[in-house]
């Protein structure tokens, strides 16, 4: 019992030093490292079958390295999700392949939120712009596109793919100007021979993260579906310089997919120059990712 306490608690100690080189293990480790603490209730209870007191004590060093690491992330550190000067940012995969596009985007449209960014949307888009007509102003690039009840300017494809999977704009606020960048980083692949696949996916996130640092206004959102997490380290070019607005003003994980049953947060808002307000997942719509949104304060 000893044993398998202490491999329970290597991954959640040794994650960041995990190698990349085959399998892109430590990547998926750390994608999936809260759901190691699964392995604690398994302990206790094999302990108890057992009647091993040393097991039970042994299962309390992976249950306080767990609690060190997440026990913050699962608190409600949200405050209030609008007022006077908070702008409302939503963002959604909306799946290109949903059964339901009349549903999902009534629900966005219901959300209420301030800008909208939808990533996979369909070849014609035409039920996202005539439910989202509310929003004076929209633009569509490709599968990425956004709506918003402020002025857009500088609208522009990012070049992150062979295809256009990015856009960036100008959003002119009663604040003044924020620069947002929505995005839809390649997928990931999980296989026994190749292990956790994601090189395209990081040499996306890696030119999205040039482009990002390069952007010459201060306040900047950057959000969308990154199919990965903000702990995984070979999306690092990308997070380390921005702030998660889950993270600092969440309830909880948030996870995002699969919607039916969410084990990751792989969609998220992430900030520079702005305070993140409050942070939250919505409902299901029909996709296979949860909405998420965020409020902001500049």
């Amino acid at each position: 019992m000893v044993v398998l306490a202490l491999l329970c608690t290597a991954p959640l100690v040794l994650h960041a030093h995990l190698p990349n080189r085959v399998g892109n293990l430590g990547s998926l480790v750390q994608t999936l490292l809260p759901w190691v603490g699964l392995g604690v209730p398994v302990l206790l209870a094999l302990s108890l079958g057992l009647r091993s007191r040393r097991g039970a004590a042994a299962a309390l060093l992976p249950a306080v390295v767990w609690a060190a690491l997440f026990t913050g992330e699962l608190t409600d550190r949200s405050g209030a999700r609008g007022g006077t000067g908070t702008l409302t940012v939503l963002s959604h995969n909306v799946d290109e392949d949903n059964p339901e596009p009349v549903r999902t985007a009534r629900a966005l449209a219901a959300a209420g939120a301030d800008l909208l960014a939808l990533e996979e949307l369909p070849r014609d888009p035409s039920v996202y712009v005539r439910e989202l007509a509310a929003y004076p102003y929209h633009r569509v690039h490709g599968g990425v596109g956004l709506w918003s009840r402020y002025r857009l300017t500088d609208v522009a494809p990012v070049e992150i793919m062979p295809w256009t999977r990015a856009v960036r704009a100008t959003v002119h606020t009663p604040k003044g100007p924020v620069a947002v960048y929505a995005a839809h980083l390649a997928s990931v692949r999980v296989s026994p021979s190749t292990g956790f696949t994601t090189g395209r996916r990081d040499e996306a996130g890696r030119l999205l993260a040039e482009a990002v640092r390069a952007e010459p206004l201060d306040r900047v959102v950057v959000l969308g579906d990154f199919n990965g997490t903000h702990r995984d380290r070979a999306l690092a070019p990308l997070t380390s310089g921005l702030r998660s607005a889950q993270r600092e003003a969440g309830d909880g994980f948030g996870f995002t997919w699969p919607a039916a049953f969410p084990v990751v947060r792989i969609d998220d808002v992430l900030v520079r120059g702005l305070a993140p307000q409050a942070s939250w997942t919505l409902p299901a719509t029909g996709s296979d990712h949860l909405p998420v949104a965020a409020a902001l304060r500049p």
